[in-house]
């Protein structure tokens, strides 16, 4: 099935297939620099965002080199993937620069060169922004080829995307992603969210999966339960973009998603 996965999507889309795995050599680096450099920054080691950030870009592009297929409207989709290319070309390369540097890269404006590194970042993802509205367009209008609750998940997906880059927004005014603590506190496993005060990084992280989330859930249901799968693809989308409101408001009121306490 992964095979099948993998060339199909070769064959959509070849720029974001390749963009992909980039991403995946890209994690792998970080994983031996895991293992070789015991560096830190606010207190984790310093190769474990480079290995997030590699994995989600990863996602990222190969979803969309699946959901483009969906339209017809070929200027979209070379935009749109030229787009998220070279955005996020930019942020991984940035990230993994300043991890090289043993700092930070999001928030970080201590020196010239670091404000610099920030600033352009917040440039990209802006334009990357923009990106992914467009799709939202497209993905609205006429020139799409799918119907029922699969275009529903994919619109519903890219729609809580947008919010999630709502809450990147957030964190970037803030220049913090701890809501009632500095960053750098006691965290989850891995991901390190906060378990003592609210993390954007948590609302920030679910609202952008929903884009692999509910075309997922939709196409499970589609098999299982074909013909409820219209209104119970529609109950997952509602109790999903709940969550990812409730976990907003957790952040908001500074409150952690798993506590300690």
């Amino acid at each position: 099935m992964v095979n099948h996965f993998l060339l199909e999507l070769k064959r959509r889309n070849p720029l974001l297939y390749w963009f992909g795995w980039l991403n995946v050599g890209l994690f792998l680096l970080a994983v031996v620099m895991y293992m070789s450099d015991n560096t830190l920054i606010l207190g984790i080691n310093a190769w474990i965002k480079p290995m997030k950030f590699a994995v989600s870009i990863t996602a990222y592009a190969w979803t969309f080199g699946w959901l483009l297929e969906y339209t017809t409207n070929r200027r979209a989709k070379r935009v749109i993937s030229l787009g998220l290319i070279i955005t996020m070309i930019v942020e991984i390369a940035l990230i993994y620069l300043q991890s090289f540097r043993g700092t930070t890269s999001h928030f970080n404006i201590n020196t010239p060169f670091d404000g610099i590194v920030f600033g352009v970042m917040g440039w990209f993802i802006a334009i990357n922004t923009v990106v992914n509205l467009y799709a939202v367009v497209v993905f609205f209008s006429k020139s799409i080829t799918i119907t029922g609750p699969t275009l529903w998940a994919w619109r519903s997906g890219l729609l809580l995307f947008s919010l999630g880059s709502i809450s990147g927004g957030w964190m970037v005014g803030s220049l913090a992603h701890t809501v009632g603590a500095p960053d750098g506190g006691p965290g989850l496993p891995f991901v390190n969210w906060s378990t003592v005060a609210g993390d954007i990084r948590a609302a920030h992280f679910v609202a952008l999966h929903a884009l692999q989330v509910l075309p997922l859930a939709t196409f499970a249901l589609t098999r299982l339960a074909s013909e409820k799968a219209n209104r119970w693809s529609m109950v997952v989308i509602i109790l999903y973009a709940a969550f990812c409101v409730y976990l907003h408001i957790l952040a908001w009121l500074g409150l952690p998603v798993i506590g300690t306490a």
